[in-house]
């Protein structure tokens, strides 16, 4: 029988399942936010100073704090710290809809809180998603997920106190990474789901509410008066956290898709093999009856669960990691289910073929990662800019093109150049002025990698880049069959050794 200790277990599972992280080195975008955080200087016209990214202050703080506390790879102990806790907000909450339900024994609560743990557990936790990388989903879906448990206890005991923390913490989420909106929603759609039910008297929604909003500016605040203290404009931070992503959409929609394209079906795939349509597919069969007994929450799940996957369906870049995000409203999805097949003693369950599914799925992906890590991985971005750096001289400057800001990172140099990703480049220097500028100028990049095609996505901009090349520049070779590196011309002669074949071991040896 399951006891109160399985949720404990299951949290301690999801921290464990994230043992690759110490596995394998740093992904792009962890590096790109360690490079933004390591030379902040903030500007009136400029949020982050030299290097531009499309993502609010909190999650470059944490990253900044992580590295100088504990060098670059401390983040990733964060990142499965928070999937620990995102397990135990998912049983909270699961005790508040049982509770709620009318489910009394307190062992039956235990029982049903220690299923949506397992199930949670093993979402948060499968490989097939992205078992090394810790960055904005993962730092705040935890914080959706309490948020969450607090919105439900709010409304159940109509606490200000809890409406304010659930206001603060789903918020804080969306400082993280701006798709994650499940808190918002879910806690929104309650609270007026409840006082529209009279589940709750209209002064105490109305205290509520007003709780929340107030939490939820909290963050809001800190992150607008550190702007104004530090002198950047409110509409420098409001382009490059909110409004940047409307311009990034139209570039993606306009150029070149075929790489978008292959990761949706990637992206389905792994969406199945997860189990997470399943959760779906049990949700939407279990509706009816959870609308009839409770429809207030029924609703308020429904919606968070379709706002986040119509999040992932437009996001246009299609990365796996971005399945993180609904991982909160799933395990409340999840949670309704168990909770209802419990109450009706269902002769076909849902829940536990697809607990079964998560689980089973779950360990043959980490095992099947972890089996490939044995047989040997070589990280060609880190063996590249590992190289770069070994022929590199004091003060030699590295410019990636095509957004591998691991391959920069590598290197240990800075670069010349804003755009460590390709869409902010895409969008922000769409005929390649500002590379062209880079290259011609007075003070060039030492190093030029070509991590893409300098036409993978437009013709535009592209003849002055290329001319460039091959005035002022060299051919070195090509890292690993994958990476081509130019140097500056010179009379010396310039050459790199990529090792592509040893294996990456750990974060400590290498």
């Amino acid at each position: 029988m399951v006891r109160g200790r399985t949720v404990w277990l299951a949290a301690l599972a999801a921290f464990v399942l994230r043992f690759p992280g110490l596995l394998w080195p740093l992904r792009p975008d962890e590096a790109g936010f360690l490079l933004v955080a390591e030379s902040w200087q903030p500007e009136p016209g400029s949020l982050y100073g030299h290097y531009w990214v499309d993502r609010p202050p909190p999650v470059i703080w944490l990253m900044q704090a992580c590295d100088a506390i504990g060098g670059p790879y401390l983040h990733r102990l964060v990142g499965a710290v928070g999937c620990a806790l995102l397990v135990l907000a998912a049983a909270a909450a699961t005790r508040e809809l049982a509770r709620r339900a009318g489910v009394v024994d307190p062992r039956a609560v235990r029982r049903l809180s220690g299923w949506v743990a397992i199930g949670t557990a093993a979402m948060v936790g499968n490989a097939e998603i992205d078992p090394v990388a810790a960055k904005g989903e993962l730092f705040g879906i935890p914080l959706v997920l309490a948020s969450c448990w607090l919105s439900l206890r709010a409304v159940r005991r109509s606490s200000a106190v809890d409406a304010a923390w659930a206001g603060a913490l789903a918020v804080c989420a969306i400082g993280f990474k701006q798709s994650i909106l499940g808190g918002v929603v879910f806690g929104g759609v309650l609270l007026v789901g409840s006082a529209l039910a009279r589940h709750l008297p209209p002064r105490a929604a109305l205290r509520c509410a007003a709780a929340a909003v107030a939490g939820g500016l909290v963050p809001v605040g800190v992150v607008v008066g550190w702007a104004l203290a530090e002198g950047v404009r409110l509409r420098t931070l409001w382009y490059a956290t909110v409004t940047f992503r409307s311009d990034a959409s139209r570039v993606i929609a306009t150029q070149d898709s075929s790489g978008a394209q292959a990761r949706v079906w990637a992206l389905v795939g792994v969406f199945v093999g997860a189990g997470m349509l399943f959760v779906v597919v049990a949700l939407l069969a279990r509706l009816p009856s959870l609308l009839r007994h409770d429809a207030v929450v029924a609703v308020a799940v429904t919606v968070s669960v379709g706002v986040d996957l119509v999040g992932v369906a437009v996001s246009g870049s299609y990365w796996t990691p971005y399945l993180f995000v609904p991982v909160p409203s799933l395990a409340l999805a999840l949670a309704l289910v168990v909770t209802e097949e419990h109450l009706h003693r269902r002769r076909v369950p849902l829940a536990l073929p697809t607990l079964a599914f998560a689980v089973g799925s779950c360990l043959l992906a980490i095992s099947t990662w972890t089996v490939t890590w044995v047989h040997g991985r070589v990280p060609t971005e880190l063996r590249t800019g590992e190289a770069i750096a070994a022929a590199a001289r004091p003060g030699d400057r590295v410019l990636v093109y095509g957004g591998r800001a691991d391959i920069q990172w590598a290197s240990r140099a800075s670069s010349p150049y804003p755009y460590l990703w390709s869409l902010p480049m895409r969008t922000l220097d769409p005929g390649l002025a500002d590379l062209s500028d880079v290259l011609t100028g007075t003070d060039p990049p030492t190093w030029f990698v070509e991590a893409s095609y300098i036409n993978t996505w437009s013709e535009l901009g592209t003849m002055p880049v290329e001319q460039s090349l091959i005035k002022k520049y060299e051919f070195v070779r090509t890292a690993c069959d994958r990476y081509r590196v130019y140097h500056l011309n010179s009379v010396d002669d310039i050459d790199i050794d990529v090792d592509c074949s040893t294996p990456f071991r750990t974060i400590w040896g290498k």
